[in-house]
């Protein structure tokens, strides 16, 4: 199987390279930095800088991954117009070149995140839920869903993942929190109320597999673990996993006042169930949050590419 993926070089794709090429298939990323893809994903994995270099070669899917950082640092102007060119623009930009390819690919499956709901309290969100509220984020996600979905005019299946916190080994969320959390200087972000949908970095990958291999998933899939947890709860779990205390707390003015809007991502959540990868047969994993941060923090060696 030929795969596209934009967004390759980063936590996700990378594991996605790893994962597929051991499977045999072949591996095209779009990157800015097409050089530098062999490097990052693999020696068998071809970068190119413009899509139109794949022009005449027969693909069989597409895995739309990319977008700049959401929460590295406060929400200017600038950094809204790089949050939405480098998702929805971007995608916008791979459907046009999709309708003006004679042979398409079956699928389109394309990112988003939990954070289209907006802040659900304590509202179980399963994929047939409206939106809770409305925030940048939300319209962020919304517009991005929106324009992956134009792909369904030109004949493919498109599948959207509403993906929460990943947690890695290498990156993501986790590698923002073991500094302060190994200096003993963790604890909850404002009341500590605030669901933390997550999902482990292998379940993450086994997912978007397992969507890939069958023919009929279309439409929005949570992709986070079935049990969601607060955020006072996951910070006690990882403060037990590194035998450190967690009792520190950042008040929320202090987050609003730091960051702004962007301060809603860490001060709200969402309960968000995986409900249709659950009724589909998907098998986690890791479902204890507990048990995937021990995963993660045990001594073994991370994944090299090869």
């Amino acid at each position: 199987m030929h795969i596209l993926l934009t967004g390759g070089t980063g936590l996700i794709g990378r594991a996605l390279c790893r994962h597929w090429q051991a499977g045999g298939h072949r591996l095209s990323v779009w990157s800015r930095s097409p050089q530098q893809v062999a490097t990052l994903c693999g020696p068998q994995v071809r970068g190119i800088g413009e899509l139109h270099e794949l022009d005449g070669e027969p693909l069989d899917a597409v895995v739309n991954l990319a977008g700049a950082p959401i929460a590295d640092r406060p929400w200017t102007r600038a950094r809204r117009e790089l949050l939405w060119d480098s998702r929805v623009r971007l995608t916008e930009r791979l459907i046009h070149w999709l309708a003006r390819r004679e042979q398409r690919p079956s699928l389109l499956l394309s990112g988003s995140a939990v954070g289209w709901y907006g802040n659900g309290g304590d509202r179980e969100l399963t994929e047939d839920c409206p939106p809770a509220a409305e925030d940048f984020a939300s319209r962020l996600c919304g517009a991005w869903e929106d324009a992956a979905r134009q792909a369904e005019a030109l004949g493919m299946r498109v599948a959207l993942l509403r993906t929460g916190l990943v947690l890695a080994r290498d990156g993501g969320l986790l590698s923002r929190l073991l500094p302060l959390f190994r200096l003993g200087l963790g604890g909850r972000q404002g009341s500590g109320r605030q669901w933390m949908p997550w999902i482990h970095l292998d379940d993450q990958v086994a997912l978007i597999d397992h969507l890939l291999q069958r023919p009929q998933a279309s439409g929005p899939y949570n992709a986070c673990a079935p049990e969601p947890v607060r955020n006072a709860e996951f910070v006690r779990a990882l403060g037990r996993c590194l035998h450190r205390p967690a009792f520190l707390a950042v008040p929320a003015v202090a987050l609003r006042l730091g960051l702004g809007e962007l301060s809603g991502l860490l001060l709200g959540g969402q309960r968000a169930l995986p409900a249709r990868l659950l009724a589909d047969g998907f098998d986690f994993r890791f479902s204890d949050p507990e048990a995937a941060l021990a995963d993660l923090l045990s001594a073994r060696p991370a994944p090299a590419n090869s």
